[in-house]
């Protein structure tokens, strides 16, 4: 039933995008995201938008539409399955939250993945297309390209943590998923679920004495006038992706996936030098108010080689068995 479904809505998206046989007429899609007008996502949406008007000498439009306009990640996957929208750039590990997308709950493994070049690698590595196709055939998702390098996470604290060692007894506020709670947990942690608004104060009176999110929201959010440390662990990271209706890919031309293909990559290389950037400036603010522990003077194989293990229970339920091996051993 879910397969004459996407067949039908690929027949509409044909008669409204104006394909017709034998010539090529303009398209125009709406590409949503999440972020404000300032952040490198949304700048690399521009970005792409400009190189498939250019790759197509003006034959596709692309409308970025920014801020949730059209939603949060669900909302638009949702739009995306209806066919109510085209395309969406946002985080790879979102697609873990709508249903067929479990396999991509490895992207979101703590300690795992040593960079953004390694997590980009191992999620196109030939060992993961057969997830990746599975997970596209479930959802009717297409995942065009893993294409720009995120903030990843680390943590703030009032004490100095230089090893896993030295995460014992810490009172620290962490998301409510069951990947934080056991990972907090299991380092001799005492994780608590604060909401956000108030996270500020309660680092400010001592409910929790740390809290893990990237160097940009503690930057922003002035955490450093409450926080002593900042621990450089970039311990979760994720990837801007360029997804898309999949019965609407699957009416482009051989020419128009590959032009959106080579927009999609260069807009990934644009994103990734202005997160880089943001995030060194984000640094400066840091090292200026507090102090910055990172390797070496962060045993950061500590923490990874604590994780081993932790998640095996997964493997071969969320993702497919042997997957967590392959992917910390790429080189």
């Amino acid at each position: 039933m879910k397969r004459v479904v996407f067949v039908l809505l690929g027949i509409l998206l044909v008669c409204s995008l104006g394909f017709t046989t034998g010539q090529e007429e303009k398209i125009v899609m709406k590409l949503g995201h999440i972020r404000d007008l300032e952040h490198p996502t949304h700048k690399a949406a521009l970005k792409f938008a400009e190189l498939v008007k250019e790759y197509s000498q003006d034959r596709i439009e692309i409308k970025v539409f920014p801020n949730s306009q059209l939603g949060g990640p669900t909302e638009m996957f949702s739009q995306l399955q209806s066919g109510d929208l085209e395309m969406v750039y946002g985080g790879i590990n979102t697609m873990a939250w709508i249903g067929g997308g479990e396999p991509y709950e490895i992207t979101s493994m703590p300690f795992l993945y040593r960079d953004y070049d390694h997590m980009r690698r191992a999620l196109k590595a030939d060992f993961f297309q057969p997830a990746q196709k599975q997970v596209e055939e479930a959802t009717g998702i297409k995942i065009v390209n893993m294409a720009g390098d995120t903030a990843p996470r680390g943590l703030s604290t009032n004490r100095s943590v230089k090893s896993v060692n030295d995460l014992k007894g810490l009172k620290i506020r962490t998301a409510a998923s069951e990947t934080a709670l056991r990972l907090w947990k299991h380092f001799g942690a005492l994780p608590q679920q604060i909401a956000y608004a108030e996270l500020y104060m309660a680092l400010k009176t001592g409910v929790v004495e740390a809290q893990e999110n990237g160097s940009l929201v503690v930057a922003n959010n002035k955490f450093y006038e409450v926080q002593k440390f900042y621990i450089r662990t970039d311990y979760i990271r994720d990837i801007e992706t360029f997804y898309m209706s999949m019965p609407l890919w699957n009416t482009l031309s051989d020419k128009d996936k590959n032009l959106i293909l080579k927009a999609s990559e260069e807009a990934g290389v644009y994103e990734t030098e202005l997160t880089l950037k943001v995030i060194e400036e984000s640094y400066k603010t840091l090292r200026a108010k507090m102090t910055v522990i990172e390797p070496p003077g962060l045993d950061i194989d500590s923490f990874r080689d604590s994780v081993i293990g932790l998640f095996n229970d997964w493997e071969g339920k969320k993702w497919p068995a042997g997957m967590l091996e392959k992917i910390r051993s790429l080189k």
